[in-house]
């Protein structure tokens, strides 16, 4: 087990989160988990991995919720992989401004290409507070409209 690791809190459908990441995200894996009450019974909590990092989580019931202040980034090497996870993470859940987020568990995430963390450290700062600016206005990031801000001439 990793020394430090993220722990979500889920309800009661840690199971059926597992599940349903499996089939959207790169590499789930459930190390470890227990069930209260015997191998019949609901997962109680699970230790698994999502591409290599590992994760905690418990069927905690409604005394806490998930929120913002928490999200996982997963970092995209194109559009068409921006795409499909926003799809795919979106579906029952909930966009948010920048690239944010929420899931049908209540999970926040980003969905961030690798270009938009190239274009906000450019050099040149009108390069990156205008593809800073078009950010902002996005919910899914759009790679292509990233760039065109960036690349537009500054306001005179």
């Amino acid at each position: 087990m990793q020394k430090v690791t993220p722990f979500l809190w889920f309800d009661d459908d840690l199971e059926d989160a597992l599940r349903w990441y499996a089939g959207v995200l790169p590499d789930v894996r459930v190390l470890e988990g227990s069930r209260m009450g015997g191998p019949g019974a609901p997962l109680f909590s699970a230790r698994f991995s999502i591409a290599g990092q590992e994760f905690m989580a418990i069927n905690g019931g409604p005394t806490y919720r998930l929120n913002e202040a928490f999200s996982i980034m997963v970092l995209c090497d194109d559009q068409a992989e921006v795409d499909r996870y926003w799809d795919h993470l979106t579906d029952g859940g909930e966009e948010q401004p920048c690239g944010w987020l929420k899931d049908r568990f209540g999970v926040s995430w980003q969905i961030a290409p690798r270009r938009l963390l190239e274009l906000l450290g450019d050099p040149d700062p009108g390069r990156a507070a205008r593809a800073r600016d078009a950010m902002l206005g996005m919910r899914r990031i759009s790679i292509a409209a990233l760039e065109a801000a960036a690349d537009a001439a500054p306001a005179t």
